[in-house]
């Protein structure tokens, strides 16, 4: 069982930028899709991007397109995702996901939440 753990999160000011980074132990997860969520106080999880297992394929949701980039380390076994002009609506435990069903983004995208395998999580929190 790969295990995923997630790290980078802290306190940034809005218009910072910040970079987490999913890390694969056990296993190296480049065969897999690998996903970012996040899930704010009081709110459900949701969907931030995701990317293929090559790397070649991205796709965010529509309100960190051209904020928030994910990308693929492969000589590190990691995924950042890498958070540019923060926003005061984007602090969340932000949770990374990868799928054991799948290698392409519509396995991260479509796939129920028990479908994939998560790590523990990493608070983002932005101050205005």
């Amino acid at each position: 069982q790969v295990q995923l753990v997630e790290s980078g999160g802290g306190l940034v000011q809005a218009g910072d930028s910040l970079r987490l980074s999913c890390a694969a132990s056990g296993q190296t997860f480049s065969n897999y899709a690998v996903g970012w969520f996040r899930q704010a106080s009081g709110k459900e999880r949701e969907f931030v991007a995701a990317i293929n297992w090559s790397g070649h394929a991205t796709y965010y949701t529509d309100s960190v397109t051209g904020r928030f980039t994910i990308s693929r380390d492969r000589a590190k076994n990691t995924v950042p995702l890498t958070m540019t002009a923060l926003k005061t609506e984007d602090p969340a435990v932000y949770y990374c996901a990868d799928s054991r069903t799948g290698d392409s983004t519509g396995s991260i995208v479509q796939a129920p939440p028990s479908n994939l395998n998560w790590g523990q999580g990493t608070q983002v929190t932005v101050s205005s």
